[in-house]
């Protein structure tokens, strides 16, 4: 059983990645601010909405390399977004399974992140593990949130063909302004 206390909004990684400790919990949509503004207007974030989230903190010595201090984050919530056929909310699921590597400095974290696939962060002080949380879920976000059916109906061409209005063409202006130019 780990000695240590562990404050997700104040996480020490490497301590709890030495511990091979967990977290989990749940917390209301409303204090995950970005996220909340990605729910539909008229469609606010409830009382029950809530994410949930847990952590697990790993250590592993990969052949012939350092250990690498890991974090394993699972975080699943329930969105209402915005339909973008009907403009109605729809109901999406968000869902993020992601390892994270934790090396120290931005500049090394920089230099293996674009050497490998895991996704490497520099190691903090202390993480704020809801700001992580946050910022997975957004990515995590549909890029044209729709339903399956829309539940209203859509409105439809009557045969496909339009009538536009005649409109003066931009360019016939310059047209003129060419021909009427004085020859050199």
């Amino acid at each position: 059983m780990s000695a240590h206390v562990f404050d997700p909004l104040r996480l020490d990684v490497q301590a709890f990645a030495n511990d091979a400790a967990a977290l989990d919990g749940r917390w209301p949509l409303r204090r995950f601010e970005r996220l909340a503004q990605a729910v539909h207007a008229e469609a606010s974030p409830a009382e029950g909405d809530e994410v949930v989230w847990s952590a697990h903190g790993a250590r592993r010595a990969p052949r012939g390399a350092q250990v690498q201090t890991r974090l394993h984050l699972l975080a699943a919530a329930r969105l209402r977004l915005e339909c973008q056929r009907c403009l109605e909310p729809v109901e999406t699921a968000l869902a993020v399974d992601r390892w994270f590597r934790f090396v120290p400095g931005e500049d090394s974290a920089a230099q293996i992140d674009t050497d490998c696939d895991d996704d490497v962060l520099a190691l903090p002080r202390a993480l704020d593990l809801r700001e992580l949380i946050e910022d997975e879920l957004l990515l995590a976000l549909p890029l044209v949130p729709r339903h399956e059916v829309c539940p209203v109906p859509l409105l439809q061409a009557s045969d496909g063909h339009h009538e536009l209005p005649d409109r003066p063409n931009p360019f016939a202006a310059l047209a003129t302004l060419k021909r009427d130019a004085p020859s050199n």
